[in-house]
């Protein structure tokens, strides 16, 4: 009897220990609490800023585990916010655009849908912006009340609760936050009313300016304003996480918080950089679903996260195996996968302004490829010109006061980049053209070629064209329908910016392919190269009769930079009348070529543009008409 009671008392203690180790083996299911806050890079005291202010957020990374090396795969919110619901790339979906919300093929669902299916009560509070058609029914319950505290007794709950204290607009003057919310509220401006921002908590003389920056006034202000926003937006963390203290669910609940991208300053939020990229994240584990293959309670994880990881990770978390057609890996969970070795990153159309990046961040380099070099860095949109810095920065530059390493955002991008994050985290000595790199380069290059076929991207396709795909098919269907040649337009899209005189014969070849992508390509190189695609003059002035407006286009604004202005201007004036939301704005980027005397010809066409209900040709066109005040 008395070995038969040791035994049993034996294998209940073995049991207590192996309980204690392996938490997973419970049938409780976890909650899981998001907080997302908008716009910001690793501005936070436990990654080592020392302006920071964010208590909470701090003791939340001494709790769980805090990731390095985690980023979105777009430097701007919806295509990012389009990867979190969905765990997919949106070049591979044409959902890479700001706020294009083209169609999805029918397998994609948002994945609180996964959630909901398996018993979990879905809350988020309260942004969307998933820059594609909304699924509502992925939600329990989704707006400015949304909360897990609805949910019924001892349901588990995956919740989101969004911080915009902390968006691009928290660093606008008054008079453009205004303007902004007539915009976005429809309400006339002389009846807006709006709090004024408090005086500074920061000293701005206190505050790191990186050096491709200027450190003039209007910058050290935003920069010294912005961290007082993340330090009230670290205050809402703190409440609501007390709320769930209070409410008795910390022991039960996974948090992560995490930025849902980089920004805002100067050079940051839109932009292929660390800066624009690279996002907080910290991620809590209660005691009872810690298994050993969690790190420990104030851990600092090396490994690279993207935000295609979130869904599955999420979905992992909760015991449910991710669909197969994921396109990242869960980093936690019962379905954890092999930590990946890089991340993949995008730039398509980012409001008003054209540009096409594609970037691949390993342990130690970031390589960039530019499609559009041509285009500047610093591209006018108008709502990053609503920040005082944004201006202050563009005023100095047009006064001559700038260095070299801060003029560049005004002047044509590199055809390549390559950085070596360790040494250079601002991302400011671009390695690409060091012959020591040559193999470095090369084979990132490489890896990013790889991937752009093997996801079909579908970035590449003119939105023009894209306009027209979508009302008959999704563009995820399209690229695999045999119609698009993924590799001989990735080829010459290399081709077309690469800056290279040697490729105009092939150029010029393929500007007259059959396929429509692969000649908007070819005239785009040709257009690129300026001067050195003179000899291209007959080919461009014979494109302005192309069937596809896009291209016409762009032989438009490569012959008016080769000096042949008129008829450029002509088949320009034309094109801005067009249809086509994104005709139009293609058109009237090309006209910011244009003198103010020129674009006078078409003032009434500009202002009529200026009152259409469309966002994007709309700026456009206000940007050209305030060229003509």
């Amino acid at each position: 009897m008395k070995i038969i009671l040791k035994r049993i008392s034996f294998v209940f203690t073995l049991a207590l220990i192996t309980g204690a180790c392996m938490a997973q083996v419970s049938t409780e299911r976890p909650n899981i609490l998001w907080i997302v806050s908008e716009d910001n890079s690793p501005f936070i005291g436990a990654y080592g800023d020392q302006a920071a202010s964010t208590p909470n957020i701090d003791a939340l990374a001494r709790q769980g585990i805090l990731y390095e090396n985690a980023y979105c795969t777009a430097p701007v919110c919806a295509p990012s916010r389009f990867t979190l619901i969905t765990g997919l790339y949106p070049p591979a979906f044409g959902t890479e655009n700001m706020r294009s919300e083209y169609p999805l093929p029918q397998f994609v669902k948002f994945f609180p849908r996964y959630l909901r299916e398996a018993g979990y009560y879905t809350s988020n509070n309260a942004k969307k912006d998933y820059n594609t058609v909304d699924q509502p029914e992925a939600w329990d319950e989704s707006g400015n009340k949304a909360t897990y505290k609805n949910r019924r007794p001892g349901q588990p709950f995956f919740a989101v609760f969004n911080i915009g204290t902390s968006h691009e607009s928290s660093i606008f003057g008054y008079e453009a936050r205004k303007k902004m919310y007539a915009a976005f509220s429809g309400q006339p401006l002389d009846s807006i009313k709006l709090p004024k921002n408090k005086p500074l908590v920061h000293d701005p003389e206190k505050i790191r300016i990186p050096p491709y920056l200027p450190a003039n006034e209007a910058m050290k202000h935003d920069w010294a304003l912005y961290y007082d926003k993340i330090q009230e937006m670290d205050s809402e963390v703190g409440t609501i996480l007390k709320e769930l203290e209070a409410a008795g669910l910390s022991d039960n609940t996974i948090v992560f918080y995490y930025g849902d991208n980089g920004g805002v300053l100067g050079r940051s939020k839109r932009f292929v950089f660390e800066s624009g990229l690279r996002i907080p994240l910290v991620v809590r584990i209660p005691d009872k679903f810690r298994t050993p293959a969690v790190p420990l309670a104030g851990s600092r994880a090396e490994q690279l996260v993207d935000f295609t990881d979130f869904a599955p990770t999420v979905l992992s978390l909760a015991g449910i195996v991710p669909p197969g057609y994921l396109q990242g890996r869960a980093f936690l969970g019962k379905h954890s996968a092999t930590p990946r070795t890089q991340v993949f990153n995008f730039r398509g159309r980012m409001d008003e302004g054209i540009d096409l990046v594609r970037s691949i961040r390993n342990k130690k380099y970031r390589y960039v490829k530019n499609f559009m070099p041509h285009r500047p860095y610093g591209q006018h949109i108008e709502f990053l010109w609503m920040a005082g810095s944004i201006r202050g920065w563009e005023q100095d530059y047009k006064d001559g006061k700038l260095n070299e390493l801060q003029s560049r955002f005004f002047k044509p991008k590199p055809s390549e980049e390559l950085y070596d994050i360790e040494k250079d985290p601002d991302n400011i000595n671009n390695l690409a053209a060091i012959p020591a790199f040559k193999n470095v380069i090369s084979e990132l290059r490489k890896e990013t070629f790889n991937w752009l076929v093997k996801i079909r991207d579908v970035g590449f396709i003119p939105e023009p064209a894209v306009e027209k795909i979508t009302k008959a098919t999704t563009l995820y269907d399209y690229a695999r329908s045999g119609k698009y040649n993924i590799n001989e337009v990735i080829n010459t899209a290399y081709q077309a910016s690469s800056f290279d005189k040697n490729n105009l014969p092939d150029l010029v070849k393929k500007a007259t392919s059959n396929d429509a992508v692969i000649r908007y390509w070819a005239v785009t190189g040709l257009l690129a190269l300026g001067e050195e695609a003179r000899a291209a003059k007959p080919l461009l002035t014979a494109t302005l009769r192309d069937k596809e407006v896009y291209i016409a286009t762009v032989a438009a604004e490569a012959l008016y930079k080769l000096g042949d202005k008129q008829p450029a201007l002509e088949y320009l004036f034309k094109a801005i009348k067009d249809n086509s939301t994104m005709t139009r704005v293609q058109a009237l980027n090309a006209l910011q070529l244009a003198t103010p005397e020129e674009l006078k010809q078409v003032k009434q066409v500009l202002v009529a543009i200026s009152n259409n209900k469309s966002e994007y040709d709309k700026k456009a066109a206000n940007f050209l008409l305030q060229r003509l005040q």
